[in-house]
């Protein structure tokens, strides 16, 4: 039998990657890569990046301006028609070669993570193999992205065929950063289209290292640029300049409504991944063991700070109070601590202005009339970072802002509800419609429900199961588009009809 290696060694093991990692950040910070090149802003400004564990300075960072913006712009314009000409075949390979160098330094890149945002590494430690599976997910459809439709009239044979749409801009949140980055990366690069990389101020670490992943794979200079810095400086000149054809975006509702605007005076193509006030209902035929552990996953793993999180619970009177009561216990349970140790399941948050907006709903909750049943407070968590007590939240109803609002948090608000037509309308009572998840014992109901809800993704008995294929994005306030298998080409390429006489049709003279 094997022998398991003591969580206490793995912890261990952890920090001892780490630290010479961020020494050499600390040592050499992190710039721009523009035209292949790793260059300071011309500004010469700087801003630092600090680790939620301890808030200990992790790097200084290049800050971006529209001067900054402009160079990638144009090293991204000037690349663009070689990779889009490039054959489908080679792109492929490229692909493969950056989840290769991804793959190489997975266990990098997941304590990196870790320390530069909190999350717990039992998380980040997939997500850096899911970033090799986006690219290379991609990598292998290079050659169908321009696949069309024959669409034959009577005198002409019409086909459609899809071309790259230019340079694209790539605005990436700072949650599960590196992995989300590559989803929307990865697609952009398939296509043919060159990028410009605006990461999340909040967590640039991870975008530094993809970017030099990416050149040392063999992708041409200019293809895949990065820009740090600030979203009303660098974020905004990128979705202004003219050279930039489209912009996806993945973060906060109100972000996206801005960056609609600014990219209004160059129509600018968008696609929106935005916020979410997700439902997961729990009807009492359900198999409640199982849904117990998906209502706990899904509001609990990686700080409940992602989109999907289901953050209320809607559950059938009739099993309201045992199956809260089990909730309860499970919460209490929960692990926070240190995000490189393995046993950690909650670790401190992204920033100390995050802490304090998911704190501040512990005040919304009380005035509300809500009862905190679990947490309620900050953790003294080690090192006396931006941690945060796992929050259960009961006796609330639809209205209330805790019901209502994103939290973007270890927080789960729960809404009991009397039969189907009640539990979707309280669903479907919110801004968002990003996605919602049903469990029930009865498939007819299961998709009674699915069809009623307003959300762009429906998991009926299961948590969120991403499946690369599939359509990814929301309705309302949760977004513009759909990300996934040919649902990305649809943004990333345009279509082009043409059309091919017979030489039959009968063509009308003028001027005989």
């Amino acid at each position: 039998m094997d022998k398991v290696t003591p969580k206490s060694d793995l912890f261990q093991a952890n920090k001892d990657r780490a630290a010479p990692l961020l020494k050499q950040l600390r040592a050499d910070g992190i710039g721009h890569m523009i035209g292949g090149k790793i260059v300071a802003s011309i500004s010469g400004d700087t801003f630092e990046t600090k680790s939620p564990i301890d808030g200990s300075l992790l790097a200084s960072v290049a800050r971006g301006g529209p001067e900054d913006i402009d160079r990638a712009a144009t090293a991204a314009s000037l690349a663009f028609k070689s990779w889009r000409d490039m054959s489908a075949s080679m792109r492929r390979k490229l692909l493969h070669r950056v989840a290769d160098a991804i793959e190489h330094r997975a266990d990098d890149i997941a304590v990196l993570e870790c320390i530069d945002t909190g999350q717990a590494h039992r998380f980040m430690a997939k997500a850096a193999i899911r970033a090799a599976e986006n690219f290379r997910f991609f990598a292998d459809r290079c050659a169908e992205a321009r696949d069309g439709l024959n669409m034959p009239s009577e005198e002409h044979w019409n086909i459609s065929t899809r071309v790259p749409i230019g340079p694209v801009g790539v605005i990436t949140p700072w949650n599960t950063p590196f992995m989300l980055s590559t989803w929307k990366i990865a697609p952009a690069l398939a296509a043919g289209c060159t990028i410009v990389h605006k990461p999340a101020e909040w967590s640039p670490i991870t975008a530094d290292l993809l970017a030099k992943l990416v050149k040392e794979a063999g992708v041409p200079d200019g293809v895949f640029n990065t820009v740090h810095g600030f979203g009303e400086e660098a974020g905004k000149a990128l979705t202004e300049h003219p050279a930039i054809k489209a912009i996806g975006f993945v973060g906060e509702s109100a972000t996206g409504s801005a960056i609609m605007a600014q990219g209004a005076k160059t129509l600018k193509r968008v696609h929106f991944e935005l916020g979410g006030k997700n439902p997961v209902i729990v009807f009492d035929d359900a198999d409640l063991d199982r849904a117990l552990d998906a209502v706990v996953f899904m509001i609990y793993s990686l700080n409940g700070e992602r989109c999907t999180s289901s953050s209320r619970l809607l559950v059938q009177q009739s099993i309201a109070e045992r199956f809260i009561e089990k909730l309860t216990a499970r919460v209490k349970a929960l692990k926070v601590g240190h995000p490189l140790d393995p046993s950690t399941e909650i670790g401190p948050l992204i920033h100390e202005r995050h802490l304090a907006k998911v704190c501040a709903y512990f005040d919304v909750a009380r005035k509300d009339g809500a009862v905190i049943a679990v947490g309620g407070k900050p953790h003294d968590g080690p090192g006396g970072g931006h941690y945060v007590q796992p929050t259960l939240v009961t006796g609330a109803h639809a209205k209330m802002r805790v019901a209502q609002e994103e939290v973007f948090g270890p927080f789960l608000t729960v809404i009991p509800f009397r039969d189907e037509a009640h539990a979707i309308e309280i669903a479907n009572d919110v801004n968002y419609g990003l996605t919602g998840y049903v469990w029930t014992g009865d498939m007819g109901r299961a998709l009674r429900v699915a069809d009623a809800l307003e959300a762009g993704m429906i998991w009926l008995n299961s948590e969120n199961v991403r499946h690369l294929p599939t359509p990814f994005g929301g309705m309302k306030a949760s977004g513009i588009g759909r990300d996934g298998g040919d649902y990305s080409f649809d943004f990333y390429m345009e279509t082009k009809h043409v059309s091919l006489a017979r030489g039959t049709h009968r063509i009308q003279r003028l001027g005989i």
